[in-house]
């Protein structure tokens, strides 16, 4: 394997406040040709996945006092689980991961793209447009035709929907909240409490024994939580049961975890999660900001009760501007940002080759919760990182280069079959059948190769801990 060339990597450790030398310990190699797209997405990829492998490297020696193991990145597993969420099969078939009304549309001065996967969202939808519950995709496209494409987002995000216009670069840049996501850092990692510091234990994984308790949900942390689960943590994902999630994404993202639910406004069900919280080293959270901050779950309020803890937050558009507020998803910040716009044509907008933006955050995420752990380990304190997708589409945007042999199909998925001899998948039985799934990119000399469980059924395991 060869030197990991400089740059995009560099960037992102640093963002990590992380030691430059280290950057040395990474290699790559494997087929090239992967994400094909006019913007640097095989870059991006490559360098969340090599961060994040090279943080459970210097965390697996900061724990077991050690030297840090070297790192080893494969493209086409990079590519493969970049595409995860296309490539999953559940005893043969396929999950599609977009509903009919999560699509483009023309509108009538532009194009508008939505997102109506979970039911609520297609209810509040086609009630924004004044249509039935029972309308399908020819009303839609009737109603949003005859309307301007900002007058659909506007009306839809009144209603709890999902709806935006597509915009250039540029007109995203001199939007209020555009302007705000250019000044702000790829990710940010703080330490905002004290704690002692932990005393080296040598342990089989970075993460063995640590408990991580998952408040995400599509996908970006649901990424990072399935790469904490595959470096030895104890993984509970934690829902409301009344927000109803599919079971073919779990069968993606659940390899690694357990998952329960539980209704933090109830009292019995918030005393069950209290008592998680108190032997918890994690908490990953990914709804809107400030959505969960009634349950105790504001940064501020768990580290007053978990000193030690880590927390890590998500969003789609930022915890700032005057979108904060507001419900996103990857396929929506690619349309909001240009980046829809840059990888269409002159006839209709584009997609990247995978939702880029969610993986790519993701590994971001779980390397700044592996770096926040080694800083844990070595200092003590409690810890904070936040990051949003529209920061991760900055980066891509302006922040990388593409390499000068890197494919440019822009506009089409990279659409090889799942038998393609550059996938780099797996099979296993799972509770619900046979799976197959895309194999961990993250990897470092002496690491694991797989995850040590399938996904299970959503919301079916007990609301506790294993025992260590």
């Amino acid at each position: 394997m060869t030197p990991l060339r400089p740059g995009a990597e560099a960037s992102a450790w640093m963002a990590l406040g992380a030691e430059p030398a280290l950057l040395d310990r990474i290699s790559y190699g494997g087929p090239a040709g992967g994400l094909p797209a006019r913007l640097p997405v095989m870059e991006l990829a490559r360098a969340t996945v090599a961060v994040c492998s090279l943080a459970a490297a210097e965390l697996t020696a900061v724990r077991g006092g050690r030297a840090v193991p070297r790192v080893r990145i494969d493209d086409g597993a990079v590519a493969t689980a970049f595409r995860s969420d296309r490539l999953v099969r559940l005893d043969g078939q396929a999950w599609t991961a977009f509903a009919p009304l999560s699509r483009f549309w023309r509108a009538a001065d532009g194009w508008v793209r939505t997102h109506a996967n979970y039911p609520h969202h297609r209810a509040r939808l086609l009630a924004a447009l004044g249509l039935p519950d029972d309308a399908g995709v020819d009303a839609v496209a009737r109603a949003i035709a005859a309307r301007p494409a900002m007058a659909v987002e506007d009306t839809v995000y009144a209603a709890g929907g999902l709806a935006v216009a597509a915009r250039g670069a540029e007109e995203w840049a001199a939007h209020p909240q555009g302007a705000l996501v250019a000044r702000q850092p790829l990710l940010t990692l703080e330490r905002i409490g004290d704690a002692p510091a932990l005393a080296p234990h040598d342990v089989p994984l970075p993460c063995s024994g640590l408990r991580v308790l998952d408040l995400t949900r599509v996908l970006a942390g649901p990424v990072a939580t399935r790469t904490l689960a595959l470096l030895g943590a104890d993984v509970l994902r934690v829902d409301a049961p009344q927000l109803p999630e599919s079971q073919e994404a779990h069968n993606d993202t659940g390899l690694g975890k357990r998952s329960t639910t539980l209704d933090l406004g109830r009292g019995a069900d918030h005393r069950v999660f209290e008592k998680l919280l108190a032997d918890a080293d994690v908490v990953v959270t990914g709804y809107r900001p400030g959505a969960l901050d009634r349950f105790g779950l504001a940064p501020e309020a768990l580290a007053e009760r978990r000193p030690g803890l880590v927390v890590a937050q998500v969003s789609a558009w930022g915890r700032y501007g005057p979108w904060h507020e507001r419900r996103g998803f990857d396929s929506l910040v690619q349309v909001a940002t240009g980046i829809a716009t840059l990888e269409g044509s002159a006839d209709e907008p584009g997609a990247l080759p995978a939702q880029a933006l969610d993986h790519g955050t993701g590994y971001l995420m779980a390397a700044a919760v592996l770096r926040a752990l080694t800083e844990r380990h070595r200092a003590g304190g409690t810890w904070l990182t936040r990051l949003a997708l529209t920061q991760t589409a900055h980066w891509l945007m302006y922040g990388l280069t593409r390499a000068p042999d890197a494919p440019t199909a822009a506009g089409a998925p990279d659409d090889r079959s799942p038998d393609h001899p550059e996938h780099r998948l797996a099979e296993r039985d799972s509770p619900m059948g046979r799976l197959r799934y895309a194999l961990p990119p993250v990897a470092y000399e002496g690491g694991p190769a797989d995850w040590s469980r399938p996904p299970g059924l959503w919301g079916a395991d007990r609301a506790e801990w294993l025992r260590a």
